[in-house]
């Protein structure tokens, strides 16, 4: 996890916009670039599909979550993040997105999560959907 700018902690720490096959080659260079870690290619799996929409915006955020089960370096602080390991089991859900615990356990605990959420601003969630998937197409 990584402290959000926003005050609290956040999952989706790293991030870029990078469309097509480009896109994971993108977050390995960002993973690199903002937390000093490599992550083994074959070692990284989508778990997630996210999508945000925010009342009177036209802004779609999709956000596709990949989860490594290996990494070599150590996460270092940087102007992007500052890491923090938490348990799986003391996560702090109250200090980060709202929307982090509706789709974040599932990941946790092996599976796979597709979900949209419509915001006002960006903490009061008006509506969302969340299911669980077997794989993504």
């Amino acid at each position: 996890m990584v402290s959000a700018d926003r005050g609290g902690w956040q999952c989706r720490g790293l991030g870029w916009r990078v469309w097509g096959k480009a896109r994971l080659h993108g977050g390995w260079r960002e993973l690199k670039e903002e937390a000093g870690i490599d992550v083994p290619h074959q070692d990284v799996e989508k778990v997630a599909d996210l999508e945000f929409t925010f009342e009177g915006e036209k802004t779609l955020m999709h956000v596709h979550v990949f989860l490594a089960q290996a990494f070599t370096g150590t996460p270092t602080e940087s102007e992007e993040m500052r890491p923090r390991w938490f348990s799986v089991d003391e996560l702090p859900f109250s200090d980060m997105w709202p929307d982090d615990h509706m789709w974040l356990p599932v990941v946790l605990r092996g599976g796979k999560v597709r979900a949209a959420f419509h915001f006002r601003g960006h903490n009061d969630i008006l509506s969302q959907r969340v299911e669980e998937v077997d794989a993504f197409t």
